[in-house]
């Protein structure tokens, strides 16, 4: 009947109860959270939500934003609520309940049945950057002594609660891991034939206190779309999905693009972070660079007599700096996302450095062969430069090597360095690389400087 959007939206604005509920019988969770999300006012949303049975709420709730979650949840009748939470996979209401205050998660956690409550508590009860924080507990395990035919009851039985059921995982009376087997397997066998004859007893595993973002390395090694996550003890616990995963890189890449942009990872979408959080997010880091580069004032002011007597060096303080800056963020980009696929480990520091001090001298070759020829081909036809323009050449030449060299190496090096110490190398940020080579750089050109202008302009 309601072939669009459109006519939906309509139904919400006249407020056609009756109407609008079969209407949002038809469509899916992704469309009703997008009508949620356009409706023009709170009691709107809360309207709708109101209107959802507690499974398409549940479906309609993972695709809210973070603002209108909370929003919704605070308005929500208990009742409500508790169908809603009950009807979540068990990773998606931990996701939801890990960001709330932990008054309110206690609260929430009361309203489940016994079973739900327990799967809730267990979950939240793993670290916080941990798979067991990001697996469900809904999967399919069997037993070695079974029958394919056994084995497909189960699934029919209850496959259609469980997150997947392309693979079923084999355990033994204490629920130890013993294998996993591919739904497939059990269709091209005889109904009789035993789960031990398919088992191979080669599985891959997650434990419970592994860090989440080593989980993403670990399905793109491996490229399953799912992995069994096991206890200490070897116990199978639950089973982490691929689509928990591509949220995880998602976000784990959002943060890490944030940081290296010069700002701290928002916690919301940027149009639902509010400008006060945007402020104080950007400003410790702004504060920090801004510091930073005082610095470079401090060492200009060490050159000044230099800078007096030799004016024009001034003129291309800007292009040397910003070249060794450019260089820099760039290793420092390459060096960070290196890290993050698994490219680099922190004992390939010193072939990193080779490769860079080997790609910063050649780029700084080839940026100050043209700056070399700038000078030149200006001071050859003008005086702009004086009589000395040669000599100033040669200066913004090798000026040049010393600071993109310069560059390349710390914007490498300083991302191995934090990993070492502990630390996010996304902190290493391209900013925090410029300010560094940008006092530094003005050092090793007014040194060149000196060097190659001693008893003419200095």
């Amino acid at each position: 009947m309601y072939d669009s959007l459109t006519s939906v939206r309509q139904l919400i604005k006249d407020g056609n109860k009756r109407e609008l509920l079969k209407a949002l019988n038809v469509l899916s969770g992704f469309e009703i959270a997008d009508l949620i999300v356009s409706a023009k006012t709170d009691t709107d949303q809360l309207f709708v939500f109101n209107l959802l049975t507690p499974t398409l709420a549940a479906q309609t709730f993972d695709y809210l934003p973070t603002r209108i979650q909370k929003k919704i949840l605070h308005q929500l009748p208990a009742e409500k609520t508790a169908g809603m939470l009950n009807a979540m996979p068990p990773d998606d209401r931990t996701a939801l309940l890990q960001q709330l205050p932990s008054e309110t998660v206690e609260c929430y956690i009361e309203l489940l049945p016994k079973g739900e409550r327990e799967v809730a508590e267990t979950l939240l009860g793993y670290p916080k950057d941990s798979a067991g924080r990001i697996m469900t507990t809904d999967y399919i395990a069997v037993k070695m002594n079974w029958t394919a035919e056994m084995v497909l009851e189960r699934v029919r039985a209850y496959g259609y609660d469980s997150e997947t059921i392309n693979m079923i995982y084999v355990v033994d009376d204490n629920d130890t891991l013993l294998d996993d087997i591919k739904l497939k397997e059990f269709l091209f066998v005889t109904k009789n034939t035993p789960v031990s004859q398919l088992a191979d007893a080669r599985f891959v595993a997650l434990s419970v206190y592994d860090k989440a973002t080593d989980a993403v390395n670990v399905f793109k090694q491996y490229g399953y779309d799912s992995l069994p996550v096991i206890d200490l003890d070897g116990k199978l616990m639950g089973v982490v999905t691929l689509d928990d995963i591509f949220q995880l890189a998602s976000k784990v890449t959002t943060r890490n693009i944030q940081k290296i942009g010069g700002t701290e990872a928002l916690d919301e979408p940027y149009m639902e972070t509010t400008i006060f959080e945007l402020v104080k997010k950007r400003a410790r880091w702004l504060v920090l660079l801004f510091i930073g580069e005082m610095f470079t004032a401090t060492a200009m002011g060490y050159f000044e007599d230099e800078i007096a007597k030799a004016v024009v060096l001034a003129l291309f303080l800007p292009l040397i700096i910003s070249s060794g800056g450019n260089a820099g963020s760039q290793s420092c980009t390459l060096i960070i996302r290196s890290m993050a696929l698994g490219e680099i480990k922190f004992r390939d520091w010193y072939k990193v450095m080779r490769r860079e001090i080997v790609t910063g001298v050649l780029l700084g070759i080839i940026l100050g062969a043209i700056g070399f020829a700038r000078v030149a081909l200006w001071g050859s036809v003008s005086s702009l430069y004086g009589e000395h323009w040669l000599l100033i050449s040669w200066t913004i030449f090798f000026s040049l090597i010393g600071v993109v060299l310069w560059g390349s190496f710390s914007g490498a090096m300083l991302p191995i360095l934090l990993k070492r110490l502990g630390a996010d190398p996304a902190t290493s940020s391209t900013p925090l690389v410029a300010t560094l080579v940008d006092v530094t750089g003005i050092v090793i050109y007014f040194m060149i400087a000196l060097v190659i202008l001693s008893g003419t302009l200095l």
